[in-house]
């Protein structure tokens, strides 16, 4: 039997000066032991280094030792993978990533973003020959994968068919400067948020995370939440209906914000709804 869904709320990375002295890790607490703390108080973290270097694997390793069951890690693709004039060009880097060792996280893999540059404008014949390489597993391990389209020619009907075919979520997000795709294209949500303010102790006011918790619950039962533009409704609809894991993720905007942001809505999503 298939294993319930859940809403896993996180943050991007675990290590900020930012996030030290009492701000989210109490004082004291060695750098060392931040990620057992962090992993112990979300319920994701998206892995941003990797999109900078991969990891060694006993980093993988090493990694998955540190947190609890239940957890997972979310992971930021290599940018040698995405960031290409053609994306076929980095089939060679889309592989060393897979086989990078990262099967080591055994159940506390979560899914892969594979983020474009904001140039990049969608043309079908280049992103169906990678998202055909995309594996559906690695070593007995199944993969989920998520694209991060930064260009607004992504936003259009033919993407979406795509990308469902391939079962590839698409990130959705509230920045005003990357399209909000927020039709369904796989059997699982990954939202990322970037716009925590300096000026909010949970980073977000309490009348915007509501909604975004609202919203979680919805995707998490098959739903297409009220109030967000849908691209292509008769496919939306035809794609959702089904139960799903959903993933959100506080990055960027104010950085030093986000781990109160992700608490806040997982403190909103742990009330019980009461009927009307």
């Amino acid at each position: 039997m298939k294993p319930a869904t859940r809403i896993r709320v996180g943050i991007g990375g675990w290590s900020f000066e930012g996030w030290r002295g009492g701000a989210f890790y109490p004082p004291g607490l060695r750098a060392t032991e931040e990620l057992a703390w962090a992993s112990r108080r979300l319920g994701c973290i998206e892995i941003n280094s990797s999109f900078y270097a991969t990891p060694a694997p006993s980093t993988w390793t090493r990694w998955a030792a540190e947190v609890p069951a239940g957890f997972v890690f979310t992971l930021k693709a290599h940018r040698l993978a995405t960031m290409r004039r053609e994306l076929l060009a980095g089939a060679d880097a889309v592989v060393r990533f897979i086989e990078s060792g990262l099967a080591a996280l055994g159940e506390q893999l979560g899914p892969i973003v594979w983020q474009l540059p904001p140039h990049h404008a969608f043309d079908a014949d280049d992103l169906e020959p990678f998202l055909a390489l995309l594996p559906d597993a690695t070593h007995g391990l199944p993969l989920r994968h998520v694209l991060e389209p930064r260009h607004p020619s992504f936003a259009c009907a033919e993407y979406l068919a795509l990308a469902r075919g391939y079962g590839v979520a698409t990130v959705a997000t509230d920045s005003p400067d990357y399209p909000n795709v927020f039709d369904p294209t796989a059997d699982f949500s990954y939202a990322r948020l970037m716009r925590s303010h300096a000026d909010q102790p949970a980073g977000y006011p309490p009348a915007e995370l509501a909604p975004w918790a609202a919203r979680a619950r919805t995707w998490q039962a098959g739903g297409l939440p009220a109030g967000l533009p849908l691209i292509d409704p008769a496919g939306a609809r035809a794609q959702a209906s089904r139960p799903r894991d959903v993933f959100i993720q506080f990055i960027s905007g104010a950085k030093a914000r986000n781990p109160a942001a992700a608490q806040a809505l997982t403190a909103l999503l742990d009330q019980p709804q009461t009927s009307g």
